[in-house]
């Protein structure tokens, strides 16, 4: 008979220790899931490193069966979306589990009882752990991820919702393949479209300047704040996390990949693709007990000695709201298109954009773009007793 699942806080290091490395134990027979350089996951859940720590609580957790971890969770509380969206609710993430109905739900009691009891009113989740990072459960594309996005087997839908979550929001991500752009002329068309556009409402747009980094890093804050500020789930990053980002994607950042657009020589918006460096880490497969050393090695090897990588992503991409409507977007993301083309990138990710985001939806329709994946966030609401 199996030993029952104990849930305790993640306190000593040797608790830690499991807790950091039980992924490499649920994917371990999995094809598709590409692990962090370990450096990258342990300042993810260093609160001393990690910026969001500075306005977030939260502890770690880990289910047992005597003396075999069987899943992790955390349960935090992130004080600054409380704040920028008037909810009152907590937070869990780190999701990882056997398929273990009992420990899956063991976890998420666990994680809810932890926010219930601070005196909130519902728990979100899965987030690991801003909307910078990666959100959401993979629901449908169960295949490699990209760069930044979470993945997760197929069963964790049927624990999450069975522990009694239900579905808050459906985040989709877009795929545009370079062959099929090309086989059905969308591209000349979309050209002939993007530039009528473009003369009609001023828009100008510019690659990154190599020479002047550290203003259009600047200004890449500027929009990036301004443009996603009304977004569902949406976080004002602060300058922290806004620098730590710009160090974190400037170590694949290319300059030929990221466009600003300026409306009558105003800022507007801003595209930042970025080379799938997944597809290194997943030849490289990072793991406890490599020094970190080699995996670079082999990584620089995949990189650019002998490059793998024929995927591109655009996780951060948006447009000021007084120009949203003047085809600012239609044209970041014919410029975006155009260097698939050019630099010979075989696909190009678009991800993620709300289910209740529809002209952007269709902005990315029109070019060729087609859903591929779609992750979700539950939530769960707690009763409220009289006193």
């Amino acid at each position: 008979m199996a030993a029952p699942v104990t849930v305790r806080k993640v306190d000593s290091a040797a608790d830690f220790k499991a807790f950091f490395e039980f992924p490499w134990s649920v994917y371990r027979d999995d094809p598709n899931w590409v692990p962090q350089l370990l450096s990258m996951r342990r300042e993810l859940f260093d609160k001393t490193k990690n910026p969001a720590w500075q306005y977030m609580e939260g502890d770690y957790f880990a289910a047992w069966r005597g003396e075999q971890i069987v899943g992790t969770v955390t349960a935090f509380v992130n004080h600054r979306h409380n704040e920028f969206h008037d909810e009152h609710i907590g937070w869990f993430g780190s999701f990882e589990v056997y398929d273990d109905q009992e420990a899956a739900s063991a976890l998420l009691d666990t994680a809810a009882q932890w926010v219930s009891a601070r005196g909130y009113d519902a728990i979100r989740g899965p987030a690991t752990f801003t909307p910078h990072e990666e959100v959401g459960l993979l629901v449908d594309g169960f295949t490699r991820p990209v760069l930044l996005m979470p993945y997760n087997p197929p069963y964790y839908q049927r624990l999450v919702e069975t522990a009694g979550f239900h579905k808050a929001m459906d985040v989709f991500s877009f795929s545009l393949n370079r062959e099929k752009t090309l086989a059905t002329g969308l591209f000349e068309r979309l050209e002939r479209l993007t530039k009528g556009i473009m003369k009609r409402s001023n828009i100008t747009v510019r690659s990154v300047d190599r020479k002047n980094l550290n203003a259009d890093f600047e200004l890449f804050k500027e929009l990036y704040n301004a443009a996603w500020e009304k977004n569902w789930g949406f976080v004002p990053m602060t300058e922290a996390e806004l620098d730590a980002l710009v160090k974190s994607l400037g170590q694949f950042f290319d300059p030929k990949l990221a466009f600003f657009a300026y409306v009558d020589g105003d800022p507007a918006g801003f595209l930042l693709n970025i080379p799938d460096f997944n597809q290194v880490l997943h030849k490289v497969y990072p793991r406890p007990g490599v020094p970190e050393v080699w995996s670079l090695l082999k990584a620089l090897y995949y990189w650019k000695l002998n490059p793998v990588i024929d995927w591109m992503r655009a996780p951060l991409f948006g447009v000021k709201e007084q120009y949203r409507r003047k085809g600012v977007d239609a044209a970041l993301l014919y410029y975006g298109l155009q260097t698939v083309l050019k630099e010979r990138y075989q696909s190009c990710d678009q991800g993620w954009i709300l289910e209740t985001n529809q002209p952007m939806i269709g902005v990315v329709r029109s070019i060729g773009g087609e859903v591929y994946k779609t992750h979700r966030f539950y939530e769960k609401e707690f009763t409220k007793t009289l006193s």
